[in-house]
């Protein structure tokens, strides 16, 4: 019988027994995102996502060419859905501005909670340890908060068009100052397992603002 010839197979062939391969690719983002937004990434090992999945590692590196490829998607991937999320809020139109930033607050704070305060935010916590990141995961962070930024932004510039913020405000600064000030509220619920901190900062926050 004639020898048939073999397909080359490729480095890290996902396991047979999953027909649709988009499905393990996806499992192990969210299991990523699942861990890093409790633990630092030079603190989790990629068998430790693996583990929550039951994915073999060849799986892993059929999908990303390394540990650094694949911070670098999670960073993408969060970014995006945290910026739905603050879409969802910040473009409700049924609202006035200010009570849009107020609605995207308290569903930051109902988010903690679900998870017991142990999940933060996975931008700010590799932006805390970026000393022991990969160089590439800089720009791509700092990408990421200017992009919620500018949405916040455009928000009190809205609350400044029609007289809800005053007009010496300066909504770009404000909008940076909110998101230095969050993070480091959602770092510290995090260390503290309670809202108390993001609560404080809100408060002084919304306190603080210009009003028209």
């Amino acid at each position: 019988m004639e020898n048939q010839r073999q397909t080359p197979r490729r480095r890290g062939r996902p396991p047979k027994s999953r027909a649709d391969l988009s499905d393990t690719r996806e499992l192990l983002l969210r299991a990523g995102l699942e861990v890093l937004t409790e633990k630092g990434f030079a603190a989790t090992g990629i068998d430790e996502i693996l583990g929550r999945v039951g994915v073999p590692k060849g799986s892993f590196y059929h999908y990303f060419e390394s540990k650094e490829a694949f911070g670098l998607q999670l960073i993408t991937r969060y970014g995006d859905f945290f910026a739905k999320k603050l879409d969802r809020h910040l473009c409700n139109t049924t609202l006035r501005p200010l009570e849009r930033l107020r609605a995207f607050v308290s569903d930051a704070m109902d988010g903690m909670a679900r998870h017991d305060y142990r999940r933060g935010c996975l931008i700010g916590n590799l932006g805390q340890e970026m000393g022991a990141l990969p160089e590439s995961f800089r720009a791509h962070l700092k990408k990421t908060f200017f992009d919620w930024q500018e949405r916040f932004a455009a928000c009190l510039l809205e609350a400044q068009n029609i007289g809800e913020l005053s007009a010496e405000a300066k909504p770009y600064q404000v909008a940076e100052f909110f998101w230095i000030g969050w993070e480091g509220a959602v770092l510290r619920a995090k260390l503290e397992q309670s809202a108390a901190p993001l609560e404080l900062f809100a408060t002084f926050f919304f306190v603080s603002l210009p009003k028209g």
